[in-house]
């Protein structure tokens, strides 16, 4: 009951949008000061509402998130500001775990997440989803193989977590995708339906280094 105050605790905005999901009914008591907001229960009281509703949103859009490299500050928070935003804005998020080894292995190392897999994770060292290198890249065949995985879930975006190599080989992996995916086509290894989804790779570089590269 809103009538409960008194047994509320007051929380910060960021650990609002920890606990609470776009979409997610809340309370309409507000508190006094606009930069706090209450707790009721299981409820949150604040002045406003989340909406996953931001526009249109994208159609046939999934975003892989890759932290790759030497574990950098901020790789965590990174991470979770990627993920809910590509919630937020209608599209599906995957975690490759174990930077591009998880990437060409494909399988288990690539898990879709949600709103609260993130949560709790900003003061931890290091990244939640690994690192790990992966000789198989450099080559052709790697990143063919890494290309059909990506494929399979209909990702078509890329967010590249890491340092100058990761973010080189991101590059690369850009510069090639059209011809991976005609390759792929043409040896039947995806439809022709999955290749019109994944026809282009957007890719974007978050500088993770602790190298100043």
């Amino acid at each position: 009951e809103e009538a409960q105050l008194r047994d509320s605790v007051i929380c910060s905005p960021a650990d609002v949008l920890d606990m609470v999901e776009p979409g997610v009914p809340i309370a309409a008591e507000a508190c006094s000061k606009m930069s706090e907001y209450r707790c009721i229960g299981t409820k949150v009281s604040f002045a406003g509402s989340l909406s996953k509703d931001s526009g249109s949103a994208p159609k046939n859009k999934a975003l892989g998130i890759i932290t790759s490299g030497g574990d950098a500050q901020g790789m965590n928070a990174a991470l979770r500001a990627v993920v809910r935003m590509a919630i937020f804005n209608g599209m599906q998020a995957y975690a490759i775990y174990e930077g591009y080894h998880g990437l060409v292995e494909g399988g288990d190392f690539i898990k879709e997440m949600q709103w609260s897999d993130v949560s709790n994770i900003i003061q931890r060292g290091g990244t939640v989803i690994g690192t790990a290198r992966c000789k198989a890249f450099h080559e052709r065949e790697g990143r063919l193989k890494a290309a059909e995985n990506l494929i399979r879930k209909g990702i078509n975006s890329l967010a590249v977590i890491g340092g100058d190599g990761s973010l080189t080989g991101a590059n690369i992996f850009k510069k090639e995708w059209r011809e991976l995916v005609q390759e792929l086509l043409e040896s039947k290894q995806v439809t022709e339906e999955e290749a019109a989804v994944c026809s282009y790779l957007n890719v974007v570089g978050l500088v993770g280094s602790i190298d100043n590269d």
